[in-house]
């Protein structure tokens, strides 16, 4: 990521800095790098001779600062994000792409300086940018947990007095797991937003009974539409039938933000269809850096159309009438398993259903070259009368989408933003044969 960012400037805390050896000694530019919590850095400079490093004692003391005034259209950063081939693809996100994201929700939520939200996802992931910059454009408090505080959420929030939380949705059943979530926990909480994967109802029933006084908010968007392009606020009486295979919608789009949704052909399906989501306007972002090939597969202009459009490779259901988006799957999560078509979703919401177990994963196993020639289940339950679980899972799904077989384990591992890491499900899977 330095290499490719062309990155000239690291800034480095104290607690980070045992790992700069290691981080950057394998880099030829010389950087310069700045660690602000140190006095003395005489052992780093000399393991590092090619850099430049400035510690706390050379830095002058009220030094006049004037800000310099950026383009709309100049990069304000670049997100990477996991490439196909297992290098970092960096998203170009410029201030223009920014703007307008900011100016809509500060107005949606009412942000105001009294304010405390929780600033819990890692820098690495772009939920991290919407929890910092919203509280900064009122003056309000970002509240950073430490790596320990995260262990257990619940406290954080009400040491902290939070007003608005932010988090993955899978954080409230690690939550639920530690006993975290009793009626009217959380009385500080004014706002609750979810975003980064799927919002399940039985999320957003257990989050409502313990933050009675908080309104409830999924939002979605890729790092290639800067951070959130969607939203849907929680009506307890009107969405629970608007819920879809007991996933909450992702809503509607962002103010300027244009919607398509199409087929394979990239022609627009009927309303009522399921197919991909393209979608266009300011969020729109630069594109890949330093790689047009692949910005010219994902950032494309449809026939008949004149916007530049976003490939989102989600699959989601267009709307009849003024009815909200809802979030199907993954194109690439589709499988083919004897010749037919298979979403992963669509099992994940029966096991979920029949089982009673809310951390639920299908993954298709073993691969082939069209997709896969079975299913296997995970769940986040160490019992569990699976022979049962199979009678009913085949009552409601056909043959080929029944899991061959049902992995009970006490964790289901998350990737580095807190979702579930299918690879690594395919690599226990793998190590097993």
């Amino acid at each position: 990521m330095l290499r490719q960012s062309g990155c000239r400037s690291v800034i480095v805390d104290a607690e980070s800095s045992r790992q700069i050896d290691k981080v950057l000694g394998g880099i030829e530019h010389r950087l310069t790098i700045l660690l602000p919590d140190l006095e003395d850095v005489t052992e780093i400079r000399e393991n590092l001779p090619q850099h430049n490093i400035i510690g706390a004692g050379d830095l002058a003391r009220d030094m006049p600062f004037t800000p310099r005034i950026a383009p709309v259209d100049s990069i304000a950063y670049i997100m990477f994000t996991s490439g196909s081939t297992g290098v970092p693809k960096g998203v170009m996100v410029s201030h223009g792409n920014l703007l307008p994201l900011l100016d809509f929700f500060v107005e949606r939520y009412d942000m105001r300086a009294e304010d405390r939200m929780s600033v819990v996802s890692p820098l690495t992931f772009d939920p991290s940018a919407f929890q910092m910059f919203l509280p900064w454009e009122r003056g309000a408090c970002a509240c950073c947990p430490s790596e320990k505080a995260l262990l257990n959420p619940g406290k954080f929030i009400n040491d902290h007095l939070l007003t608005i939380w932010n988090c993955v949705p899978v954080t409230v059943l690690f939550m639920k797991r530690l006993g975290a979530l009793k009626k009217g926990a959380y009385p500080t909480l004014r706002l609750s937003i979810f975003a980064g994967e799927p919002l399940l109802e039985e999320v957003v029933q257990s989050w409502a009974d313990a933050a009675p006084r908080s309104a409830i908010e999924n939002l979605y968007g890729p790092t290639e539409l800067t951070i959130n392009c969607t939203y849907y606020r929680w009506d307890p009486e009107k969405s629970p039938g608007e819920c879809y295979r007991g996933i909450v919608p992702i809503g509607y789009p962002n103010p300027g933000m244009n919607v398509l949704v199409c087929d394979e052909h990239l022609k627009e399906v009927p309303r009522g269809e399921v197919g991909e989501l393209l979608m266009a306007g300011p969020q729109v972002s630069l594109g890949y850096l330093n790689d047009p090939g692949k910005t010219t597969e994902a950032f494309i202009v449809p026939p008949g159309k004149r916007e530049l459009y976003y490939r989102t490779g989600d699959l989601v259901r267009r709307p009849l009438a003024d009815e909200p988006l809802h979030y199907i799957g993954r194109t690439d999560s589709q499988l083919k398993i004897l010749g037919q078509r298979v979403e992963l979703g669509e099992i994940e919401a029966v096991l979920r259903k029949e089982s009673g177990v809310d951390g639920v994963v299908a993954v298709g196993w073993p691969l082939t070259a069209s997709g896969a020639s079975g299913i296997e289940a995970f769940l986040e339950r160490e019992e569990l009368d699976v022979k049962e679980l199979k009678k009913k899972i085949s009552a409601r799904l056909p043959e080929y989408m029944v899991p061959a077989r049902f992995h009970l384990i006490p964790r289901i591992p998350l990737n580095e933003n807190g979702k579930y890491d299918r690879r690594a499900l395919q690599e226990m899977l793998e190590a097993e044969t």
